[in-house]
């Protein structure tokens, strides 16, 4: 069975929309809701996939495209259409207009900031898939090509090179 570009796209987009590794879907990419103690649990993501190991960040930083484009601007965005609608249909006064935009805005980006994360992982696997590199430098290599695991069951995991030598030489 071949997949098309368009249906591997979509398969880690919904992976996204599901906060699940976007190489497995099965793992999730941060701790749960009833684990979380803390902000940084809600807005930080796990080192990588316990299941097939695909690291969900790749340097320091590597999230703040995501930060500021997808959560950030999203919520201005949003921001920006509940201020307009409601200056032209109410015509509300300014602090109360401030209060009906800044509130569900700030409530928008604190919940949208895992997907705007999720969304970024998927897309940044769909065009230059990687795992980390078991070298001294910390680097990274290039997985070619990218092979996702097909939600059909039979798939197996993508391996690090390590790993598949490790089990190379146990046979």
């Amino acid at each position: 069975m071949t997949t098309s570009r368009w249906q591997i796209a979509w398969l880690y987009f919904y992976r996204a929309l599901a906060l699940r590794c976007p190489l497995c879907g099965k793992s999730p990419i941060f701790i749960p809701l009833k684990k979380t103690r803390s902000l940084r649990d809600w807005f930080i993501p796990l080192d990588g996939c316990p299941r097939c190991g695909y690291p969900y960040t790749r340097e320091p930083g590597y999230f703040l495209l995501a930060t500021w484009a997808g959560s950030y601007g999203s919520g201005s965005l949003l921001g920006l259409a509940i201020y307009f609608f409601l200056d032209w249909k109410y015509n509300l006064e300014i602090w109360t207009l401030l209060t009906f935009v800044l509130i569900p805005v700030i409530l928008f980006n604190i919940l949208f900031a895992r997907h705007a994360k999720a969304f970024f992982l998927a897309f940044d696997h769909f065009f230059d898939p990687y795992q980390r590199e078991d070298g001294k430098d910390g680097g990274n290599l290039p997985l070619h090509p990218p092979t996702p695991i097909l939600p059909t069951g039979d798939a197996q995991p993508v391996l690090p090179p390590k790993k598949k030598l490790e089990l190379e030489l146990k046979r």
